[in-house]
């Protein structure tokens, strides 16, 4: 009880609406702010890169381990080609994710931030690379090239490393919430 004998007395209580409006923003926020920072932070360094590289050329960074290696890749992550179609290929398939990224979003509760970032991040790289798609039949800029001599990790880019951590995070978002299930249903039990 509050002090003058009323529950909940001198708390000023958000309308519901407002309340609602307020979570939405945030949950919005954390989504597309981590996805346009993603994304502007991936167009910028591929144009930097395109300005300041000529194709193919390769610049030490920390010696041999991290190079600057200017790359078009048209096929995907770790450089994995079909063919002839592949521009198209994962043009779709990348238009299917953010479909269900989306999805995601929406049954998403605005205090997980921690899948918020993760979907965002997947977000915002997957449009990375779609805009390179779509603007060239080249392929995908990628640029950052880490390895030892011929011992080499297929060269990279921004966009590809925040939909690998994005998919990291995420993959652990959902697993703790099945933690938090199982936790819930022994207690029930």
């Amino acid at each position: 009880m509050a002090p003058d004998g009323y529950p909940g007395a001198g708390q000023v209580e958000k309308p519901s609406g407002l309340a609602n409006a307020v979570s939405l923003r945030d949950k919005l926020g954390a989504f597309a702010g981590t996805a346009a920072a993603i994304l502007v932070l991936d167009l910028f360094t591929k144009y930097l890169v395109q300005r300041t590289l000529l194709i193919t050329e390769s610049i030490p960074v920390f010696g041999d381990f991290f190079r600057l290696t200017y790359i078009h890749n048209p096929g995907a992550a770790f450089g994995l080609h079909l063919g002839p179609y592949s521009r198209f290929i994962f043009l779709g398939l990348a238009f299917i994710a953010l479909a269900v990224l989306i999805v995601m979003y929406r049954h998403t509760t605005a205090d997980d931030r921690l899948r918020l970032f993760a979907i965002g991040a997947i977000a915002g790289g997957a449009l990375g690379n779609v805009i390179d798609r779509l603007r060239s039949a080249h392929g995908v800029v990628d640029f950052l090239d880490f390895g030892i001599g011929s011992l080499r990790w297929p060269v990279f880019n921004i966009a590809d490393t925040a939909v690998t951590i994005g998919a990291v995070l995420l993959l652990a978002s959902l697993w703790a919430e099945d933690q938090r299930r199982d936790r819930d249903k022994s207690r029930e039990n």
